[in-house]
């Protein structure tokens, strides 16, 4: 896992190819994604700020980006950020079921598919399976 100098906290798990991007800080969750994706037979790299996104991004061409809205480094932005980059790379977004007015902000944002996370948890492999095969 990288590092940053300045703070010592996580910035990006390495993995050899990226196909898919995954902005997320919950640790259980990187944990099912990784998981999910070794099953699937995808490579994830999962990024908890707005700069080491949009690096990925930039260094590996992703199949797809998801996109925790609970993360607690400014997901809304990371999501403006990329949508300022490319306006085609498609854009998985998930949160609290109750969360409707941070759903709105997510699509206005230019989050391409906005789904709590119970739905995304149960998709998980299916989403990343339709990555893959779009890479």
């Amino acid at each position: 896992m990288l590092t940053s100098a300045a703070h010592d906290t996580p910035k990006c798990e390495v993995n050899r190819v990226a196909q898919i991007v995954a902005f997320v800080d919950d640790l259980f969750f990187q944990a099912k994604i990784l998981e999910t994706a070794k099953h699937v037979g995808v490579e994830v790299r999962t990024c908890t700020t707005p700069e080491a996104l949009l690096a990925e991004i930039a260094k590996h061409s992703p199949a797809l980006v998801v996109v925790d809205l609970n993360a607690r480094n400014q997901p809304l932005e990371a999501i403006k950020q990329v949508r300022a980059v490319s306006s085609t790379l498609p854009l998985t977004c998930f949160l609290s079921h109750v969360q409707v007015e941070l759903a709105e902000k997510a699509r206005a944002a230019g989050c391409t598919d906005v789904m709590p996370r119970s739905k995304f948890t149960q998709h998980l492999a299916t989403i990343l399976a339709h990555a893959k095969s779009h890479s």
